[in-house]
Formats: structure tokens, sequence, C-alpha cells
């Protein structure tokens, strides 16, 4: 499918042990894609768009320590290039680590731009944008 997917799933959850210090990273960030705080409980905070929270933070359920995923990865949407640039610029001023700066990936298709970034739990997060309209024109033709 051409479009964008934003009805994949559900909603995500990473582990953290410092919520409070990855809540204000998350808080400062997310907006730059209007992605905001929508729930708040004692253990877990969330974000999302149309207050439907679709990333949570949290202290895990289990009371064990936090631990980052091994080859995953969380993936955010933007809806411009300019959106990418200001998240990963952001993500950096707050203390997070670049993994990949700014711009297009040839190996994700002509259509992709985004950014990778480290965030303060070690937790490996992307910002992109997907041109619709240039997948439209390449994918037409191949599809």
């Amino acid at each position: 499918m051409i479009e964008q997917a934003d009805k994949t799933l559900c909603h995500i959850s990473i582990g953290t042990n410092k919520l409070a210090k990855a809540s204000e990273f998350y808080d400062a960030l997310l907006p730059t894609l209007g992605i905001n705080r929508v729930v708040e409980h004692e253990q877990a905070v969330a974000y999302g768009k149309n207050n439907y929270p679709t990333f949570w933070l949290q202290i895990p359920y289990d009371q064990q320590q936090a631990s980052v995923g091994n080859g995953s990865h969380i993936g955010f949407m933007a809806s411009n290039k300019q959106q990418v640039n200001n998240f990963y610029q952001l993500a950096l001023d707050l203390g997070a680590t670049c993994n990949g700066k700014p711009g297009a990936r040839s190996e994700y298709g002509e259509p992709y731009y985004g950014c990778f970034v480290i965030d303060l739990d070690g937790h490996r997060i992307e910002a992109s944008f997907w041109d619709v309209e240039l997948a439209k024109k390449i994918y037409a033709k191949n599809p």
C-alpha cells in the first residue's frame, strides 16, 4: 500500500528506570512531531495524537530493572522533512546520542527521509517522513 500506515499498531511501551527524567525528555521532544502527553499514572506516562495513547514509558510491570531491546527501535512519523530535522536537533540538545543524521536512506526507498537517535535510557528511536506523493509516482510504475 502506498499511503502512510497510521493504524497498524495499538500502542508500544518501553521500560525506564528513571520515569521522571525519561518523561521530561519525551515531553520536550515529541511535540516536534505533534505528539503530546495524554495519560499519566504513578508508574507510566503515555503520548499520542488526538488524546489516544500510542507510546508509553513505564516502570516495568514486574518491578525489575528495565533493559533495552537489542535490535529493536521505535519509529515516529513526521509530517515533513523539517519535523525530522527539528526532532533530531532537539533530541541531541536534550542529551540523546546520534545514531544516524537526518537524510535519505537508499535502502528504505526514495520517498524515505529520517533520523535515528538513542534516548537517555539507551532506546533507539527514529523520526521519519514518507513522501506519499513521490511514492505514488515511483510505485505506480513498479507496483
